[in-house]
């Protein structure tokens, strides 16, 4: 126990863990995840060198592997990868936009031991879905999702909402459920990396959102989890952040292209902490012993309100990224929080953005392609 009687901060065992086994992408989403740098982030891991983390991660207990990116199918090796992680015992999911996959390719991925394959959507919509990926994908998404079915592999329809695509939401949970998905994860905008340079042009209006929250309460009632269907209201439209990954260091890591090991997604935008890199320590002493690592373990990290508020041992301060890109500091409660002294800066950003044309102007991953809605497309052949 530690000394005000909380539970103790002792590292719990990494269930998760997340291969970003490249930031390359045939996709320029407006909203990527990836660092805004990521043309800078090269010397990606070599084939040995995952497989030894994988090693490593589940003899500390690791259950599930996802491979992601960037697009994961840009990495030649990505068969032997599934196949090592298979036969080490781990349930492994795919998160793909499938362009780079054929049927060939994929009966090799299914025969390498592949669990499950998350196919993203950027909407049900052909023109809009093609839009916002910045390339033309849509013909070639929906033709992947009927052969991942047709093989009996389990398919996860993935669609990220925002201002431009939520009010086709009825659209998109049909569509998805027409490809006979096993699951629907309607994955609201995370205001990090691109989507935060972009944050004005995504953010939904509060109307939107809470129309958004009836029809996916109504689809998942009727469906009754066949497919079942995930709906989290963002978090800027929340009263109570969301807990980082279950908790900063207590469930998740991801591996990024180029070694480093995170607590979260975006952590690596935190300023003043080292990285751990896993070609110059193990695993083990990464989840252990690192800084970065324990920097949010526990409770003696925080500030008031969090250090005085009933509900840090449930949401365990929210987003520290979140905090860190609102506020400048990483410690502070994340403002999505309506206890937070800095809530206001979330009220304000919801109102500039409603401010906003519902079609205004996009930065994309290539900033040459961004535009507003209504610009053509032109892709060479």
């Amino acid at each position: 126990m530690q000394k005000d009687g909380l539970p103790s901060s002792k590292p719990h065992i990494p269930l998760w863990i997340m291969f970003e086994l490249s930031y390359r992408c045939p996709l320029q989403c407006p909203y990527c995840s990836n660092p805004l740098e990521f043309a800078s982030y090269k010397n990606e891991l070599e084939t040995h060198e995952w497989i030894r983390v994988m090693k490593e991660a589940r003899e500390l207990g690791a259950v599930q592997l996802g491979f992601s990116g960037g697009e994961p199918l840009v990495r030649q090796d990505l068969e032997l990868l599934i196949k090592a992680a298979h036969d080490l015992g781990f349930y492994t999911n795919l998160i793909t936009s499938s362009v780079g996959m054929d049927e060939k390719r994929l009966i090799a991925i299914k025969d390498a031991g592949i669990n499950s394959i998350q196919v993203s959507f950027q909407s049900s919509d052909k023109a809009q879905n093609d839009f916002l990926a910045g390339t033309e994908a849509y013909d070639h998404k929906v033709a992947m999702a009927k052969k991942i079915k047709a093989l009996g592999i389990s398919l996860t329809f993935n669609i990220v909402l925002h201002r431009q695509n939520i009010d086709k939401l009825a659209e998109h949970l049909d569509f998805a459920i027409s490809l006979g998905s096993d699951y629907i994860e309607l994955a609201n905008t995370q205001y990090l990396g691109f989507a935060f340079k972009n944050r004005e042009a995504l953010l939904p209006r509060r109307e939107q959102m809470q129309n958004a929250e009836k029809i996916a309460k109504q689809y998942q009632e009727k469906y009754q989890n066949q497919p079942k269907i995930f709906f989290v209201v963002a978090d800027y439209f929340q009263n109570r952040p969301t807990p980082c990954m279950n908790g900063w260091g207590t469930t998740f890591i991801t591996f990024t292209p180029d070694g480093y090991a995170l607590p979260c997604h975006s952590a690596r935008i935190l300023p003043g902490v080292t990285l751990p890199n896993v070609r110059e320590q193990d695993v083990k002493s990464i989840w252990q012993d690192s800084s970065l690592f324990n920097k949010f373990r526990g409770y003696d990290w925080m500030k008031n309100p969090c250090k005085t508020c009933p509900e840090r041992t449930i949401d365990f301060g929210g987003c520290h990224c979140q905090a860190y890109l609102l506020t400048k500091d990483a410690c502070m409660a994340d403002p999505v929080c309506d206890l937070s002294p800095d809530h206001h800066l979330v009220l304000e950003a919801i109102e500039k953005a409603a401010k906003e044309p519902l079609s205004s102007p996009l930065v994309y991953r290539n900033v040459k392609n961004s535009r507003s809605i209504g610009t053509p497309i032109h892709i060479k052949k």
